[in-house]
């Protein structure tokens, strides 16, 4: 065709990422992705690039901001320990259902094979961290990779994808011509929901007296949240959540029960063995939820709505399972029930929250002792911040304690590592959630553990401005180790003591305002400093070393068995 361009296969990268509605992309430069990064140079307009410290940091960062905003996150990495570095996000994001595309150079064709400098096979490495990866050699066929690549990072149950294109190919010249992807022979990421297993659900729902909604990740990710609510609405069933479908629905909806667990609240884990129905909506009975799959909703029938078919009876046996999207499937479930109320059902899971308020909640959020407790932080973040922010976790005591205690008005508010339950996670992630959504404020809880892991992107903060608000809760310990070892190890604190750095230095070398509190009397005014800064603020808090997280459901127990201390 007479009006197709002619231009380098660097180029055309950008270009193709242009085509798909990219507007951020997270990275890092290196040798083999250089010719990339020169044609990147001249669309610095219409491409925001952030410049990461690590390329562990660009992947979770592209998962905060991909999560936040419901788009495809994005990252560039050069070869060898420049896309190795990506691995551990990879994982991440492929547990947690997150669409990334991430674009790795590689050495020239050539070079293939001989250990060149830089050289990794990560076609090989990343096959078991990736929903699709592939390499390309040609400039020629760029363009419908990449294309391949975003429509299957966010079809279907979402993923990551990887993209590694060899030097030579980016360098080379040919046509561009940009076709989006919208279907792939053999692929089908969007089952059609089967009328049969449709009307048997809601003749379970109908018949239930005791019915119980469990709601998983999948919501937010098949935007389903409006339909999740009509079908609360209707069928008056009382609602729990994964970690991952926590804010799928407000924290303060009439039926909402809490949190399913280890962690979890008393109510919805001990009721568990009292329902007659488990409806679960996007969730995929992860081992943290399930405890020991054999008890899980043993007197109850199960019907199961899940995206992807490999799912469905892999831990827990659904009696009916609903394939498909659960944006088409809830509706369609919607339309075919009748209209119910189970108050009195729901009642008893208020009960149960009494209980556990006077057991565990009280104390976490109004302790008598003078240390200060993770929860009492927590719940001055969720007032100080009306329930507004996006809440960002790294991984252990502090994460549990952050979903328990903050409060949620709107959807994709809880950024956490789920399946992989990712240390350093959260600093990176914070600060793509803040790009991703600059309207809102980003609260970042981290360990004083997990905060160090990727400390060194307190630098891409710097250069970003990127006002991400940090709360490090300071034990001096690997904390949720720690607990453990309390619990099951006869208190042997085997090398889970930190010596930390001072963080307040840390701030200030990279120019971000800090405050350490160590009295109750201090943390009201530092939480409100820290939600009322207009940059990026870093609050330190010792909280108490030995502080456990409760109520806790023992590994491998029935989710009944809650522990309360």
């Amino acid at each position: 065709m007479e009006n197709t361009p002619v231009i380098s296969g660097s180029e055309a990268v950008i270009r193709s990422l242009l085509a798909e509605g990219t507007e951020t992309v997270f990275g890092y430069p290196g040798g083999t992705i250089m010719p990339v990064y020169d044609a990147l140079y001249g669309y610095r307009e219409q491409l925001n690039h952030i410049l990461v410290r690590h390329e562990q940091g660009a992947v979770h960062a592209a998962e905060g901001y991909a999560r936040v905003s419901g788009k495809t996150g994005v990252c560039l990495v050069t070869s060898g320990p420049g896309s190795t570095n990506t691995v551990t996000g990879l994982a991440d994001a492929l547990l947690d259902s997150t669409p990334l595309v991430v674009v790795s150079g590689q050495v020239g064709s050539a070079l293939l094979g001989t250990d060149a400098f830089q050289e990794t096979n990560f076609i090989g490495i990343t096959q078991a961290v990736t929903k699709w990866n592939c390499q390309v050699k040609r400039a020629a066929d760029i363009p419908a990779a990449i294309a391949r690549a975003f429509y299957i990072a966010r079809s279907g149950r979402p993923g990551p994808v990887v993209v590694d294109i060899t030097k030579d190919a980016q360098q080379e010249r040919a046509p561009f011509r940009y076709e989006k992807v919208t279907q792939i022979r053999s692929y089908t990421p969007c089952p059609k929901p089967d009328r049969d297993q449709l009307a048997e659900a809601a003749r379970l729902i109908d018949q239930a007296r005791r019915p119980l909604l469990l709601v998983g990740q999948g919501i937010l990710t098949g935007g389903a949240e409006e339909e999740l609510a009509a079908f609360m609405e209707k069928s008056g069933i009382p609602a729990a959540c994964t970690l991952l479908g926590l804010s799928a629905l407000p924290t303060d909806h009439p039926h909402y029960v809490g949190m399913l667990g280890m962690h979890g609240n008393y109510a919805p884990n001990i009721k568990n063995r009292e329902c007659d129905l488990l409806i679960a909506a996007g969730m995929r009975f992860d081992d943290r939820v399930t405890g020991n799959p054999k008890q899980f909703g043993a007197n109850a029938k199960i019907i199961h709505l899940e995206i992807d078919p490999s799912e469905v009876n892999k831990i827990v046996r659904a009696d009916v399972p609903v394939i498909g999207d659960v944006r088409e499937t809830l509706p369609l479930l919607t339309e075919l029930i009748g209209r119910r109320e189970h108050e009195a059902w729901i009642e008893e899971f208020r009960a149960c929250y009494d209980t556990e308020y006077r057991k565990v909640i009280e104390s976490e959020l109004f302790p008598s002792t003078s240390a200060i407790r993770m929860g009492e932080v927590v719940y001055r973040a969720a007032l100080a911040f009306d329930a507004e922010a996006v809440i960002v976790t790294d991984v252990g005591q502090q994460q549990m304690i952050a979903a328990r205690y903050s409060r949620f008005r709107k959807s994709r508010s809880l950024i956490t590592s789920g399946g992989l339950g990712t240390m350093g996670f959260g600093l990176p992630a914070a600060i793509g959630a803040k790009i991703g959504a600059p309207e809102r404020e980003v609260c970042l809880f981290a360990g004083d553990g997990g905060f160090q892991m990727n400390i060194q992107e307190l630098c891409t903060i710097m250069q970003t401005g990127a006002a991400v608000k940090m709360v490090v809760l300071n034990n001096g310990f690997l904390g949720m180790v720690r607990q453990w070892q309390e619990l099951f190890f006869d208190r042997r604190y085997s090398f889970t003591e930190m010596q930390n750095p001072d963080f307040g230095l840390l701030a200030q070398a990279n120019g971000i305002p800090y405050r350490r509190v160590e009295q109750r009397e201090e943390l009201e005014e530092a939480v409100k400093q820290l939600a009322e800064s207009k940059t990026a603020f870093l609050l330190e808090v010792k909280v108490e070393q030995e502080g456990n997280v409760f109520p806790m459901v023992p590994a491998g127990a029935a989710v009944s068995e809650i522990r309360w201390a």
